[in-house]
């Protein structure tokens, strides 16, 4: 059973490999956008601080505190958006090169079927899906082998790995 999953490492390899460098241009990506969101936010922040001191400094004082707070917010919530948006990415990438490697052969045609039929046994009935891949299926047991399923489990493993996304370069 472990040989037929290590048969599968090449594959693993390219398409981590193929993830690592979608993530790190839209990491790129992300990170000019969330410098530039930092950038005014605290743009925004150093107006409305300008402003409450006009207006007097305790309740000056009270309210740059208060817009500070909020400017942190919205930046905290502009650069969660833009994560957001970048892991979705990479995911769609990632979901489109896996496809594209199973149709270009990166896997030849009948490896996943023989690494289904030996996880489930030669009974398995197994289909091929439009988007790439094979799903099996025995009584009481489904395996799916379907190219989007094979890369969100590729991503899936990077697990906290995929926070150094985020890190300084």
């Amino acid at each position: 059973m472990t040989a037929t999953v290590d048969e599968l490492d090449p594959v693993r390899a390219e398409l981590l490999r193929a993830a690592r460098a979608d993530a790190e241009a839209a990491v790129a990506r992300a990170r000019a956008d969330a410098a530039q969101t930092l950038r005014a936010a605290h743009a925004d922040a150093g107006r409305v601080l300008a402003q409450a001191r006009e207006q007097g400094a305790g309740d000056g004082q009270a309210e740059a505190a208060r817009e500070r707070v909020r400017a942190a917010e919205d930046a905290w919530n502009r650069e969660l958006a833009a994560r957001a948006e970048v892991y979705a990415d990479l995911g769609a990438a990632v979901r489109c090169g896996v496809r594209r490697a199973l149709a270009g052969g990166a896997v030849p045609p009948g490896r996943l079927a023989r690494t289904a039929r030996g996880l489930l046994g030669e009974n398995a009935l197994i289909t091929a899906p439009p988007c790439g891949g094979v799903v099996a299926e025995v009584p009481g047991r489904r395996l799916d082998l379907r190219a989007d399923t094979l890369a969100d489990r590729a991503l899936e493993q990077l697990g906290a790995r995929i926070e150094s996304l985020w890190g300084e370069p």
